[in-house]
């Protein structure tokens, strides 16, 4: 339906559903009122029920909001409908035998009973097919004419009830038809057998819809189904105890033998191995963990063994805010469906119309019996046009497609995230830790003459002791390698984007980049061409200063992830510029750039900086995407038209990024916009099929080939027609679930 009808029909939707969710998709279900599992529909999000049902905007059937209550057993919408098919199937049988037996040397059937008792029969079993079998459909049709919201079942309802009601006429009081609706013979054709064959194929095509739509969330329940079912707990006294999952608490201590799964997020209290974290992140190559680390659940462990201590449980854990965070995708909706929307809002109307317009046409140009033929012609129209496949277009490959991306380890916070990284064509990233280590290694310490190496470090990495800056921790751990013993450090401050300053043993200390140095008008000559010629070697350079001298300068390497340069190859090959943003001065970011093969640089930036280079840069036209660990870089991230947070699996769901990858690499980078691509892509393929389907289907429907072949198709080839139009779509967004990302 066109937003104009689903705008105006919420109230309704409301009232008679539970309630109308808000914007950002979270609701409190108490508070809301919902006993037992919220049910949902795909193409209407804002639609939510207990219970299952179907949607009064389009019709189709709700499913689970979450697909974690999915193991609640088969949809039973699913059950019904396959009962009703059977049950369909087999009194259709005998319908078609009789009223098409005729024509394929079956005659004697109809003789033996006889053309009165032989209509009786159709009648009888015609009527059992549509009124029951086809129940539900002919309910949505009325409840779609009572509220305008008219949708696909508004069609096969008025088709299935005009050809059954014209047939029940014709049993019980032929003589009221006028000459136009005779045969050769002068009796009044019937078409139970079409009422008939068009529920039993509409069923069949809702059937496969709801097993494929069931399928949809497969990828969920896989993740849900890598958590651990058990953990084992060591007790207070030593002795340990297998118990179920959810019993664990935060802060309770748990064994992982080797090959087994990692029951929580924990951190590891003793021992060391290596965990497979593939199923999280994508990466097939296992981590190295030792005492300190963080370990996430559903990992699995290697040959070691490791005593961790539970750290997030339940619905804190980052497989369930995972599973969380792509049940909320699933359901948006991405901005090319309001084309599709709006398609549908005229559509049902239009073809409403041009069925009418099918019937005036052959009752007047027609051939003899030409009100049948306008009949046939009529309710061939309104049923091959159902617009069911084109409903189904967007929402069927985001469903699949953010699955399929959680499983590689690139989570899509909405459809619009997806649909706007694929028109992006820059990408600006962090250096620090993006494309490199982001564990930045001390490398040099060079003195002012009259002070020594071990003095300059002493008052740095004292001072540095307090911050938890990448570059702090890198001299602090030279320093402890050195075995230098730190003095205390008071009255620090840090300076945001230049440096730290404060008190070590009652003297000014300041450690910063040329920009603090500057500031605080401060001398750094002497060592201006040695920081010059570490730069170049894509260094970073730190100046110490001790009371209002420089006394040294200190040179910290971050090396570059082994992963980075062919990320970098896949990004250009699929049509990114790549800029490069850093705190580093020019020389620096030059070195690093033109190693990697990276398109532009902008240098010496600010936190603050980013979220204006992105302003800039879209001011120019650019469709911008920023890479960010989205601590400083939350600004940026909004600012961008996709915020791609790297998370470290310690937040996954960082609020202002579209993308977040659970291990921050460029790699994901490259698979989320394999993935972008892929999806926009079978979208469109989808929604082609179904447009493409029906502007074909309608004309062949109303009898556009009859005047140059002699074929008007039968209201039961459209049956056919429009089933296999919905399962090709279906069938089409389901390619996704196997795509290499």
């Amino acid at each position: 339906m066109s937003d104009h009808h689903s705008g105006h029909h919420h109230a309704h939707a409301g009232h008679a559903h539970g309630s109308v969710a808000p914007k950002d998709g979270r609701y409190d279900r108490v508070s809301a009122g919902y006993a037992g599992p919220v049910y949902t529909c795909p193409m209407h999000p804002e639609v939510r029920q207990t219970g299952p049902g179907s949607c009064p905007i389009c019709g189709m059937a709700l499913e689970l909001e979450s697909a974690a209550m999915a193991d609640e057993g088969t949809n039973p919408e699913l059950v019904d409908f396959i009962r009703r098919f059977w049950i369909g199937a087999v009194l259709t049988v005998p319908l078609l035998v009789l009223a098409m037996g005729p024509m394929v040397g079956l005659g004697w059937i109809r003789g033996a009973l006889g053309e009165h008792a032989a209509q009786e029969l159709e009648l009888a079993l015609g009527t059992l097919v549509v009124l029951w079998c086809g129940w539900p459909f002919l309910e949505r049709g009325w409840k779609s004419f009572l509220s305008w919201n008219l949708n696909m079942f508004s069609l096969i309802a008025m088709g299935v009830i005009a050809s059954w009601t014209f047939s029940v006429v014709a049993v019980i009081a032929p003589s009221i038809f006028p000459s136009g609706f005779r045969d050769m013979h002068g009796t009044v054709p019937v078409y139970f057998e079409a009422a008939a064959v068009i529920v039993v194929l509409v069923l069949l095509g809702q059937v496969m819809e709801l097993c494929a739509r069931e399928g949809t969330g497969k990828a969920i329940r896989a993740l849900l189904d890598l958590a651990a079912k058990t953990a084992r707990v060591i007790r207070d006294d030593g002795s340990e105890e297998e118990i179920p999952l959810e019993h664990v608490h935060v802060g309770d201590r748990l064994r992982v033998r080797p090959g087994e799964k990692v029951p929580v997020d924990s951190e590891v209290v003793d021992g060391h191995s290596s965990i497979d974290e593939s199923m999280i992140t994508g990466e097939p190559v296992p981590v190295e963990k030792t005492v300190g680390d963080p370990v996430t659940g559903a990992t699995i462990n290697g040959t070691g063994s490791l005593v961790i201590e539970a750290r997030r449980v339940g619905a804190d854990t980052m497989l369930s805010q995972i599973v969380a965070m792509v049940a909320q995708a699933q359901r948006s909706r991405a901005p090319i469906q309001k084309y599709a929307d709006k398609v549908a809002g005229w559509f049902v109307p239009t073809v409403i119309g041009v069925a009418v317009l099918a019937f005036i046409g052959w009752a007047i140009w027609g051939p003899a019996p030409a009100l049948s033929y306008a009949l046939i012609a009529a309710v061939s129209v309104l049923i091959i046009a159902c617009p069911c496949a084109l409903g189904l277009a967007t929402p069927m490959s985001i469903m699949t497609a953010t699955g399929r991306g959680a499983q590689a380890g690139v989570l899509i916070k909405n459809a619009e995230a997806l649909e706007r990284f694929e028109k992006v064509d820059t990408l600006i990233v962090d250096k620090t830790g993006t494309l490199t280590e982001g564990k930045p290694r001390l490398v040099a310490v060079i003195p002012e003459s009259g002070f020594d190496e071990e003095e300059v470090l002493r008052f740095a990495a004292t001072l540095e002791k307090g911050s938890e800056h990448p570059l702090a921790e890198a001299i602090v751990e030279g320093a402890e390698q050195h075995g230098i013993a730190l003095g205390s450090a008071n009255d620090f401050e840090a300076v945001t984007g230049k440096g730290v300053k404060g008190m070590v043993d009652g003297k000014q200390v300041v450690l910063g980049n040329l920009k603090l140095i500057t500031d605080l008008a401060l001398d750094a000559k002497d060592f201006a061409e040695k920081a010059e010629a570490r730069r170049s070697k894509g260094e970073t350079v730190m100046f110490v200063s001790v009371e209002g001298a420089v006394t040294g300068m200190i040179s910290v390497s971050d090396p570059v992830k082994a992963t980075t340069p062919d990320a970098l190859k896949a990004l250009h090959a699929l049509g990114l510029t790549i800029i490069m943003a850093t705190g580093d001065n020019e020389r620096t970011a030059r070195a690093v750039a033109a190693r990697l093969g990276i398109d532009n640089i902008r240098a010496d930036v600010l936190p603050e900086d980013k979220a204006r280079i992105i302003r800039e840069l879209q001011e120019q036209g650019r469709k911008v995407a920023m890479a960010g660990d989205g601590v400083n870089d939350a600004p940026a991230l909004a600012q961008a038209d996709v915020g791609i947070a790297m998370g470290t699996g310690a937040d996954v769901a960082i609020e202002s990024a579209g993308i977040t990858l659970v291990k921050g690499d460029l790699d994901g980078i490259v698979r989320a916009r394999r993935l972008a691509h892929a999806t926009m892509r079978n979208i469109r393929q989808n929604l082609f099929f179904a447009l493409v389907y029906n502007g074909a289907g309608v004309p062949i429907a109303a009898g556009a080939l009859y005047p140059f072949l002699g074929i008007l198709i039968s209201p039961m080839f459209a049956a056919f027609a429009m089933s296999a139009s919905s399962i090709s779509v279906v069938t089409n967004s389901l390619r996704l679930r196997g795509f290499k990302l």
